[in-house]
């Protein structure tokens, strides 16, 4: 970035569309953190908002937080922090900054929770961020069900959970790619080289792939297997006892459409009673409306089968198994797996009306489709109805804190942004003018006069001004330099 885009912040705000950011550094700030920690222009994330903590003690529930517990969590991310190649975070805010930190971990001798918090302190700075213009963000949660199912289809179990087809087509991935992209276009293939849209839920459902072997298993409900999708993964236990895991593998290209949110501007359900519980329970009651609720959210999810003991978490974005109150699933094209985030704020944990202080240090692990912005997270807590119960109650907004590693250079990580184009030079823009550029004489009607109050005369509009200015002559560009006449004949010619 070029010295004068960093002094003229008004300039650069004007050019760049989409990214706002807020930096200020307090000179307490600098001097609690030192200088080597301050935080530069420009170290920005798109559509956010972020303000420097002063000092640790002014986060709420900070010192009161098991940081051994999260310790763990990012330890474990680290290894894949480190073994993920640069490219994949070069874009990002935090860029690779977090292989510092990790290192750090790595080697240090963390076995008490006053020694995990102080190295937080030490290799991180707290920022306060939240979304442009609001002041909190939003959290919700997510679990893993156990549900009956059946590797054979039976009158009780005949809703097939699927693997990703063999004609789902995403541009720049090759069809047995390992993992594929949570947003963004999905086609199938008709012949060799025309592609369309992928079925949506709908036609799914009517059985547009049925037939092609790609059942894993059965369920007993669509709406089973829709809050099996909407959750990412799944026990499903079968008759004989044992379980099959599955995971997310792909979608069909369709974006998410939140069903609670149709059923609060239909007034079916009130908004402060809106949780998955809660309609679970109205599909259950109305399998009509259920059908049509259900085929209002497009988009269809596909599972993969996961080799896990009924012991082992579900697997995360991140490739890691999630631990349960300590990781989120984040906008991963935003975030960097791994990122730790101080949550704080009052959840419904113990029951629907409980105001549960929650002040917890969560690690970035996951990500899901319906996760979008700065300040937006999905909570884990574990697997199992309790663990199912607690999270679907879970719509709140919550103060967030991002730990951010003190090795970043914010300076170096601005060279990476793209700069918009120079404009065209003077003598250019007077031989061609910009079409979007309005005369500078052609006038707008002038606002009608509030009438006047009882008993006052009328007020009469400047008439003489409007003719004035209506009459003003309006400047034409510079006309075209003429080429040579014999030329512009041959040209009339042809395109005639």
């Amino acid at each position: 970035m070029a010295p004068e885009a960093a002094t003229d912040l008004h300039r650069f705000k004007r050019r760049v569309v989409g990214l706002c950011v807020a930096a200020v550094l307090a000179p307490a700030a600098a001097e609690a953190h030192g200088t080597r920690h301050r935080l530069a222009w420009p170290f920005e994330i798109a559509g956010g908002q972020y303000t420097p903590v002063v000092s640790w003690a002014d986060i709420a529930g900070w010192n009161d937080d098991n940081h051994l517990d999260a310790f763990k969590a990012f330890r474990a991310s680290c290894r894949a922090v480190t073994a993920r190649p640069a490219s994949a975070t070069v874009l990002k805010a935090l860029g690779t900054s977090l292989r510092e930190p990790c290192r750090a971990a790595r080697t240090a001798d963390i076995s008490s929770n006053a020694k995990a918090r102080a190295f937080f302190e030490t290799h991180f700075r707290a920022v306060r961020l939240s979304r442009l213009g609001e002041a909190d963000g939003f959290v919700t949660g997510y679990y893993e069900p156990v549900i009956e199912g059946s590797r054979t289809r039976t009158d009780v179990y005949a809703v097939p959970v699927y693997r990703r087809p063999s004609n789902l087509f995403v541009r720049g991935f090759t069809q047995s790619a390992p993992s594929l992209p949570n947003s963004g276009p999905v086609y199938r293939k008709i012949g060799r080289r025309k592609l369309v849209p992928y079925y949506d839920r709908a036609e799914i459902e009517d059985g547009a792939i049925a037939g092609r072997g790609l059942e894993i298993c059965w369920l007993k409900s669509q709406t089973d297997l829709l809050f099996t999708q909407i959750q990412g993964s799944a026990r499903v236990r079968l008759e004989d006892g044992s379980t099959i895991r599955i995971n997310y593998d792909s979608y069909n290209g369709y974006p998410y459409t939140a069903i609670g949110r149709i059923l609060i501007d239909r007034n079916i359900i009130p908004k402060d009673q809106m949780s998955m519980q809660r309609i679970r329970q109205w599909m259950t009651e109305n399998p009509d409306g259920a059908t049509e609720l259900r085929r209002q959210n497009r988009s269809y999810v596909f599972f993969h089968e996961v080799k896990l003991s009924d012991h082992d978490e579900a697997v995360g974005a991140q490739g890691l198994p999630l631990v349960p109150g300590r990781s989120i699933a984040v906008d991963k094209s935003l975030h960097v797996y791994g990122t730790p985030f101080f949550i704080e704020g009052e959840l419904p944990i113990e029951s629907e009306q409980a105001k549960t202080p929650f002040h917890r240090l969560m690690i970035a692990q996951d990500t899901g489709s319906a996760i979008l912005g700065p300040a937006r997270a999905d909570l884990y807590f574990g697997a199992g109805p309790e663990a199912g119960r607690v999270s679907g109650r879970l719509r709140h907004n919550m103060h967030f804190v991002m730990l951010v590693p003190n090795n970043l250079d914010p300076v170096a990580r601005g060279r990476t942004m793209p700069l918009p184009e120079k404009r065209p030079s003077a003598k250019i823009a007077k031989l061609f003018p910009s079409k979007e550029r309005t005369p500078a004489a052609a006038p707008q009607a002038p606002a009608p006069s509030p009438s006047p109050p009882a008993g006052e005369p009328a007020r009469t509009a400047p008439e003489s001004a409007a003719k004035a200015a209506s009459s003003e002559a309006i400047p034409l560009p510079a006309g075209r330099p003429e080429g040579r006449p014999g030329r512009h004949r041959r040209w009339h010619r042809h395109f005639q």
